[in-house]
């Protein structure tokens, strides 16, 4: 299992569930990760991986969703309503879905612009 630990939120792990999906196997390769969160109602950030649009990626999602923008190699943590219009999660361009946040996403609002975002592989159990 991955876990993403922003240190603004005190080093506690926010977890995922992963599928089998090629961009997980990407950036499993690459880990660990490091970057600084860049925010919307998401922590964002880049990952220096590169990977296609799966089929099923998506525009619209649901807050805890854990995203990757294949245009700008990022990883994206949402927890809230995006600025493009509407009341959800509407990305610009749809986006591949590896995941959900375990828990409550909206412990991500504590995450500030530029916090050290770290991704690794970890047990939880």
């Amino acid at each position: 299992m991955t876990h993403i630990c922003p240190t603004s939120t005190g080093g506690s792990p926010i977890s995922r569930q992963p599928r089998r999906h090629p961009t997980i196997r990407a950036l499993a390769k690459a880990l660990p990760l490091a970057s600084s969160a860049r925010l919307g109602k998401q922590v964002f950030f880049d990952t220096r991986v590169a990977v296609s649009r799966e089929t099923d990626a998506r525009q619209v999602v649901e807050p805890g969703t854990v995203a990757f923008w294949t245009d700008g190699d990022a990883l994206a943590l949402l927890y809230g309503p995006t600025p493009i219009p509407g009341d959800e999660c509407r990305l610009a361009v749809p986006r591949n879905v590896l995941g959900r946040v375990d828990g409550d996403p909206r412990l991500l609002a504590t995450v500030q612009d530029d916090d050290p975002i770290r991704v690794e592989i970890a047990e939880i159990t």
